[in-house]
């Protein structure tokens, strides 16, 4: 293998020519991958090179990053977040500007985890890590069309003290993701003993839908985009519904207490206790949960006014379970649309095998035009 005609080099090439116009990086490291490929295939390590990104400027010292480098995978570069003073968590901003949508440049990618989602959106590479403290990952995923998923909290090392963030990954599908997520999530071991992750469960899935968790105001449009894939997937004998009350507390409070250091106020607790009761018998004997990611379209750089992009999120930060984003659709005016699955705690290799079966039987994911649009 050249470094013509290698992964490392085609992703280089790709952020070369794409990213000034989106803006998903912060820094990029062309040198430092390639050499890092060189070793990777010379050593037939298990990834053999394949390209990824990372998370703003401490995404290098990450956990994931540091069992995917060890199993032979190339960072690229680190991704754009949030700018320092930033209110809504919501865009990015990169080396040369703002980040913008790979769908429509008049529109925010998400956040915080925004250059990731855009970079992997845009093709720029194959996988990107991610965080999601209150939908870091499903948002960006949703709003950019592609497959983002946040891991069981405190199953993955996490700085976060609040224990609201939990290690996420980005990829154009999640088939894409399970070559990543075998490694990321192979705990002590050697970085060639990544577990098996789960097979097929049988079809159909039993899912629970529900539109807005009991509380939200989904946007019309948005919720009949998600109910079109609902749908779909019950026609394709994936899923059936199963009749149970999605209804949840509205997180909002308890989300903003623990996160400002007062998990222990009595309503962050009364909310905690009575939605975690009402999850366990949700989703038990396997069952999943379906929500839009979101309950809005992609807002302008300007910022989403007194909506709550997080709305159908942070629940599960709060209470842990994993959750992943999958194209759903898109709006009339071009947004996608992000369709969410929860699984109980732990069942990570669980939901990625639920989140293989539906993507299945949904239309394949679109690329988006090479500089958006807008």
């Amino acid at each position: 293998m050249t470094p013509a005609t290698s992964a490392v080099a085609r992703a280089l090439e790709r952020i070369d020519r794409l990213d000034p116009a989106l803006h998903a990086f912060i820094e990029v490291w062309p040198e430092t991958a390639l050499a890092r490929e060189r070793e990777a295939v010379a050593r037939r390590l298990p990834l053999g090179g394949l390209p990824f990104a990372v998370k703003g400027p401490s995404g290098i010292r990450s956990y994931a990053a540091r069992r995917l480098i060890a199993a032979g995978g190339v960072p690229v570069g680190a991704t754009s977040v949030p700018g320092p003073g930033t209110a809504w968590q919501t865009w990015g901003r990169g080396a040369h500007g703002r980040t913008v949508n790979p769908w429509r440049a008049d529109r925010t990618p998400g956040g915080s985890s925004a250059g990731a989602a855009v970079a992997v959106a845009a093709g720029m590479v194959e996988a990107a890590t991610g965080s999601d403290g209150a939908g870091s990952v499903r948002i960006p995923a949703a709003w950019c069309g592609v497959f983002g998923l946040k891991t069981t909290n405190g199953l993955l090392p996490s700085p976060d003290r609040t224990g609201l963030a939990s290690a996420g990954v980005f990829a154009r599908s999640a088939a894409a993701a399970e070559p990543y997520l075998r490694r990321v999530l192979g705990g002590g071991g050697t970085p060639d003993e990544a577990p098996v992750l789960s097979p097929p469960q049988p079809l159909p899935l039993p899912v629970v839908y529900s539109e807005d968790l009991g509380f939200a105001e989904v946007d019309p449009e948005v919720a009949a985009v998600v109910r079109a894939a609902v749908d779909r997937l019950v026609a394709a004998g994936t899923v059936r519904l199963v009749e149970r009350d999605a209804g949840l507390l509205d997180p909002a409070g308890a989300w903003t207490a623990v996160r400002g250091g007062s998990p222990d106020a009595p309503e962050a607790v009364r909310v905690r206790r009575t939605n975690d009761e009402r999850l366990d018998a949700l989703l038990s004997g396997g069952a999943l949960l379906l929500t839009p990611a979101t309950p809005n379209r992609p807002h302008g750089h300007e910022g989403p006014g007194s909506r709550y992009s997080t709305a159908l999120t942070w629940a599960f930060n709060l209470s842990g379970h994993p959750a992943a984003s999958l194209p759903a659709g898109f709006t009339g005016d071009g947004c996608p649309v992000g369709l969410q699955l929860v699984a109980p705690r732990g069942a990570d290799p669980m939901l990625l095998a639920a989140a293989r079966a539906v993507e299945d039987a949904l239309p394949p994911a679109r690329t988006p035009p090479p500089a958006g649009r807008g």
